[in-house]
């Protein structure tokens, strides 16, 4: 018996290996040929030089675009973004948590349309609202604000679902109102989690609004695309070395408040 187990397990484990390289297999079939041109050096070689010999005048300029601007513009459209998809995200995040709501279709309901949500990228939603209201940074916002609210509402709502309810029964045993209950013993324990939630999904949006100026959503992407097709390498240069630079001192603020709130 122990032997035919041990054989139905290297089967079943073979069985798994060979379809994982035959997908494997079929989706690099699907690949083009990789071809190199002859200009590919060339370009290699203006882009390297202009990273490492970057355009300074364009970091301020107190006449015109320059780089501080198009950054800020950026984290301003990641920080409305946000925000916008907080708020929106609380309701759901409850109505979609079986341990608060206790009519099935009601949380069926709500977890469908965080499901959906999700579907749509963010580049794809930018492009809605561009069609929408026009390209700018409003669009950018719409974009990063609707479209975090599924990831925002699924993952809150998981963490309502893991919280324990006997802080909440023993206030109900103590005559207390479901307002109360809800304000004193599910929202506190909620609280630190939702709030390490939108600090990651600021990072995210932050580096998604850093993409979004390139289909005209506003943001630094804007000013990379057209320094891109012109070729202008010592401005796409410093345009990256900015992002690289804010996007960092980003992510270490928020690993510090992320680790204090958890």
């Amino acid at each position: 018996m122990k032997n035919h187990g041990k054989t139905f397990i290297y089967t079943r484990r073979m069985m798994i290996i060979s379809v994982v390289v035959l997908i494997y297999i079929w989706a690099f079939t699907g690949l083009p040929l990789v071809e190199i041109k002859e200009t590919s050096s060339e370009v290699f070689s203006a882009i390297m030089a202009g990273i490492f010999h970057p355009d300074w005048d364009y970091v301020y300029d107190p006449g015109g675009e320059d780089l501080l601007r198009s950054l800020l513009d950026t984290l301003a459209i990641a920080l409305l973004g946000t925000f916008i998809s907080a708020i929106l995200s609380i309701p759901f995040s409850f109505m979609a948590a079986g341990n608060i709501v206790k009519t099935r279709t009601t949380v069926r309901t709500s977890k469908f349309i965080l499901s959906f949500i999700r579907v749509f990228p963010d580049i794809v939603l930018a492009l809605l609202f561009i069609k929408a209201v026009g390209p700018g940074p409003f669009a950018g916002v719409l974009a990063l604000g609707i479209g975090a609210v599924g990831m925002l509402g699924k993952l809150t709502s998981e963490s309502v679902e893991g919280i324990d309810l006997s802080a909440r029964e023993a206030l109900i045993a103590t005559g207390g109102n479901p307002i109360k209950t809800f304000m004193f013993a599910v929202v506190p324990q909620v609280l630190p989690n939702f709030f390490s939630f939108i600090l990651y999904r600021f990072e995210v949006n932050l580096r998604a609004a850093t993409i979004l100026g390139v289909i005209g959503a506003g943001g630094i992407g804007t000013p990379l695309i057209f320094a891109l097709s012109v070729r202008d390498w010592e401005r796409v240069g410093i345009i990256l070395l900015g992002i690289i630079v804010m996007v960092t001192m980003i992510d270490a603020i928020s690993g510090k408040i992320r680790s204090r709130l958890i």
